[in-house]
């Protein structure tokens, strides 16, 4: 597993743990004194990792729970709201507009973290915005507080714990002062959004320096940005995709194939010009063959690393190429599309894995390897087209007997 995936397991079982918190503090004994001697039962953990014992004492001494840490909602637009939704809303011409901007005022130093890291400009710029909206949303909580509080409410799960102790080791090793370690209420900090280990591991500053300022240096945000995604996997000069156009009477044989042959079989881009990439490509019709259509490149996949959704990976995209000057989606959303409630995704989910075509979670979210599933029971049913869309009809099909 690459650096990358491995934080984006972190990052999703991080917002899943802490989303929705099954009691809250009331379950647990609020008092400072029990608070703080569950922090005291962290401290051989701290000493494994490198903690000094004067660091983890000043950490801790007066720190209480914050009670508003396992309240936040349990919503998570990026997989309960429809692609085409989430879309309006994160590509939006006000964010559009302050990306240019971004791209504009930054343009030396994103020129210098591109060459020096592979990652396209207007990508970093993307991701930024994507994140933080440009720095307007990074939050202002204290992590350490927020993630004592999270460790302590959910004492079953080492992860939280874990996170609380790489943010110690952050102030242990210097690389970050005490007042800096601010962020949202489930501990991601800066204009990146980096829980405390993704910064340990990706954190880079602009000129070099120890400290990489996450919170107040953009030119820091932009260059941990872009080190996150070359770490990850990002391929210099590999587009993230493109949309396309597909050819009357295509084959919905396969959804992978090399971008070559998709361009044999008549595929162009989404402005008539021939398809210019190079390796695999996947096929991605969020909403069927009826709708937009988008080869998605091995880059792409490195986007999900960030946050594992296709509507924020395919968002980020979007907004990198209108970020860049590029133009509106040039296919239509189906009017009158009929959307699967998460219930109805999971059943679908449930019902490929009776037929042995599906082995991943049963969660009502629908990812590459359920497009394939769905995609492989469309073939086996004659249903046309094969486009790996999860349709009234698929469950309608799978449901019937």
């Amino acid at each position: 597993m690459t650096q990358g995936k491995q934080l984006c397991v972190i990052i999703c079982v991080f917002a899943l743990l802490a989303f929705g918190f099954p009691g809250t503090l009331s379950a647990l004994d609020q008092s400072d004194s029990g608070f703080q001697a569950y922090l005291q039962s962290l401290w051989p953990r701290a000493e494994a990792a490198g903690v000094r014992r004067a660091t983890f004492e000043t950490a801790i001494t007066g720190l209480t729970p914050d009670p508003s840490a396992p309240a936040a909602s349990a919503k998570q637009p990026e997989f309960d709201k429809p692609l085409k939704a989430y879309l309006a809303e994160a590509v939006s011409t006000p964010r559009i507009l302050r990306g240019r901007a971004a791209l504009r005022r930054w343009s030396p130093e994103l020129s210098h973290i591109s060459q020096r890291f592979g990652v396209p400009p207007q990508i970093i710029v993307a991701a930024w915005g994507m994140e933080t909206d440009f720095g307007a949303a990074k939050g202002g909580k204290d992590i350490v507080r927020t993630l004592g509080t999270l460790a302590y409410q959910r004492q079953d799960r080492a992860l939280f714990g874990d996170e609380f102790i790489a943010a110690l080791v952050i102030l242990d090793k210097g690389l970050a002062p005490r007042e800096k370690l601010k962020g949202s209420w489930a501990g991601a900090m800066g204009d990146p959004q980096f829980i405390p280990s993704a910064y340990l591991k990706y954190a880079a500053s602009f000129d070099g320096s120890a400290f990489a300022d996450i919170w107040d240096k953009p030119q820091d945000s932009l260059a941990s940005i872009a080190n996150f995604l070359r770490q990850s996997g990002w391929r210099p000069n590999l587009p993230w995709g493109m949309e396309v156009v597909l050819p009357p009477g295509f084959d919905f044989a396969s959804l992978h194939r090399s971008f070559a042959a998709f361009k044999a079989q008549g595929v162009v881009n989404a402005d008539g010009s021939p398809l210019r990439a190079e390796g695999d490509a996947t096929l991605f019709l969020p909403s069927g063959a009826a709708g937009p259509a988008f080869l998605l490149s091995d880059n792409y996949w490195v986007l999900k690393a960030y946050n594992n959704s296709d509507s924020y990976a395919l968002s980020l995209s979007l907004l990198a190429d209108r970020i860049n000057g590029g133009g509106e989606l040039r296919g239509r959303w189906p009017a009158g599309e009929a959307f699967l409630s998460r219930a109805d995704k999971s059943l679908i989910q449930r019902e490929l894995q009776k037929r042995g075509l599906y082995s991943g979670a049963i969660d009502g979210r629908f990812g590459q390897a359920s497009r394939d599933a769905i995609h492989a029971f469309q073939i086996a049913a004659k249903i046309s087209p094969a486009d790996g869309y999860g349709s009234q009809e698929v469950l309608r099909r799978l449901t019937q007997n």
